[in-house]
């Protein structure tokens, strides 16, 4: 992984372009696009996670639908008024992107290294899996921070629903994403496109002493 990468934020996803580059924005004079990738996992899942790519880093590489390619880079947030309403907007920020020719063992991956900044949520699914939802900050240059959220399973889930806010906290594990379904006011359902981190391990860092869970 590229060593001018922050170590708090590290991503690898590895998989094919799908469908064609978007104008994103632009700050100082360059230009950022948006794609998104499919990213598949063990099963027959496939996870299609956007990624943002400034135009400088696309020099001499032409992104084409279908074409497999590696991005290393950081998972980041920002707000964005949707309808009228605040939404928080996930995003990989890709700081390297490299052509491969065939994928990998372990094509998503991503490392966290932040602050709980509300209070886990447990609970429990029709099908008794425990979950506990954790939103993670993660501090970035200049005073910002990127809010994560995150999901951890099983015993970490159930080890995790007593963390505080104010916990700091190390994960790694995948970002995965999902389709729901959601009812506007007007009576109509449309479908939409969530984000998140699925907590493989985790560690709780107290007074610079690292424990394992």
């Amino acid at each position: 992984m590229a060593e001018h990468i922050a170590d708090n934020n590290k991503v690898v996803i590895v998989g094919k372009v799908n469908g064609p580059m978007e104008f994103s924005h632009e700050i100082f004079g360059e230009n950022f696009f948006q794609f998104d990738l499919s990213v598949p996992r063990l099963s027959d899942y496939v996870d299609l996670l956007p990624v943002t790519v400034s135009e400088r880093l696309l020099s001499g590489i032409e992104l084409l639908d279908g074409m497999e390619i590696t991005v290393e880079g950081q998972l980041r947030s920002y707000n964005k008024i949707i309808g009228g309403h605040n939404r928080l907007i996930l995003t990989v920020f890709a700081r390297e992107i490299f052509l491969i020719g065939e994928g990998t063992k372990n094509p998503n991956q991503i490392y966290l290294n932040g602050f709980i900044c509300k209070k886990p949520v447990y609970r429990v699914t029709p099908l008794k899996r425990e979950i506990t939802d954790i939103l993670l900050a993660v501090n970035r240059a200049y005073g910002k921070s990127d809010y994560i959220p995150t999901i951890a399973w099983g015993r970490n889930a159930r080890f995790s629903q007593h963390l505080n806010v104010g916990d700091n906290i190390k994960i790694w594990g995948r970002i995965q994403s999902r389709t729901y379904q959601k009812k506007l006011s007007n009576g109509e359902v449309i479908e939409k496109m969530a984000y998140e981190v699925s907590i493989s391990k985790m560690e709780v860092v107290k007074n610079k002493i690292e424990t394992q869970t």
